[in-house]
Parts: structure tokens; C-alpha cells; sequence
């Protein structure tokens, strides 16, 4: 498969962050190989879930639970595979950072009713504030904000 490169990203990418016990990796193709990796990925046995919301950005469902994964091809230019690495290269040299994110993962997470569109817009701000260490544009930063928290975005 024609791939740039493949990246643990997510929670469990960073050493000391709270995290549930699935993976989350990226598969960074150029745009010219979408579709070759998205039937690669299928022959695999893995599942095509779409772009469940995040254009340029396809979801896939794991074969097997071992480990339990969840698995995403897109291009090195799209904004939101970018926020993924951007945001897990800071936490792993942001020990701050790294704490602050956890502190706001766990307060939304002991909250029995919370539905993942409210969680995932309640870890906004300080999304936000991990990206604004980056060199993500702020047409990025806007991108990812928008896709978090319509409200806000």
C-alpha cells in the first residue's frame, strides 16, 4: 500500500495520559492513493465506516480486537489528521499540557449522561489551547474547532 506513513496517535500515544484502552492510528497516504489504500485496508477485512463527519478523513472498524483499534486513512494536508499528530506531539513533551488535557478528559468523562458530541466539544478549549503551541495554521486550528464544537467553531 502506497503509504506516507503510519501513526499511533490518540490518548494512548502519550506516555502519562488517561486514556481508554484503544488505539488510534492514522494512516497517511497522498491524496492520489486514497482509494488504492481504502480497498487495501477492505481486503484487509477492514470495515469502510465513511468519513463519519470528518471530510478527507475515512474511518475504518478493525478485523479483530487485538488490540482494539480504531483506524484512519486521510492525506498529510488535511487539517484534521494534522490536529491529531500536532496535538500528540505536544503532550509528549508538554508534561503541563499533558495534565491539563487529562484533568479535562476525566471531569467530562465522570459524567455519567455525557454523549461524545458533548465530549468532544467539552475538550475544546483546551484542544485549542494544545494547538496554539503548534504550527498548525490558524485555517486549521478553525477547521478542527468547527468539527469539535459547531457551536463555538
Amino acid at each position: 500500500m502506497p503509504y506516507e506513513s503510519i501513526e499511533h496517535v490518540g490518548s494512548t500515544s502519550v506516555a502519562g495520559l488517561a486514556a481508554k484502552p484503544v488505539l488510534d492510528i492514522d494512516i497517511i497516504v497522498h491524496p492520489d492513493h486514497m482509494s488504492v489504500a481504502l480497498r487495501a485496508l477492505e481486503q484487509a477485512g477492514y470495515i469502510h465506516r465513511g468519513d463519519l463527519g470528518v471530510p478527507g478523513r475515512e474511518a475504518f472498524d478493525a478485523p479483530d480486537d487485538s488490540p482494539r483499534r480504531h483506524v484512519y486513512l486521510g492525506s498529510p494536508d488535511n487539517p484534521h489528521i494534522k490536529n491529531h499528530l500536532a496535538v500528540r506531539d505536544i503532550l509528549r513533551t508538554r508534561p503541563d499540557l499533558r495534565d491539563e488535557y487529562a484533568a479535562v478528559k476525566l471531569a467530562l468523562a465522570a459524567d455519567h449522561g455525557m454523549d461524545m458530541d458533548t465530549y468532544v466539544a467539552g475538550k475544546s478549549e483546551i484542544i485549542q489551547k494544545i494547538l496554539a503551541e503548534s504550527t498548525l495554521s490558524m485555517a486549521d486550528r478553525d477547521a478542527v474547532l468547527r468539527l469539535n464544537d459547531p457551536k463555538r467553531g
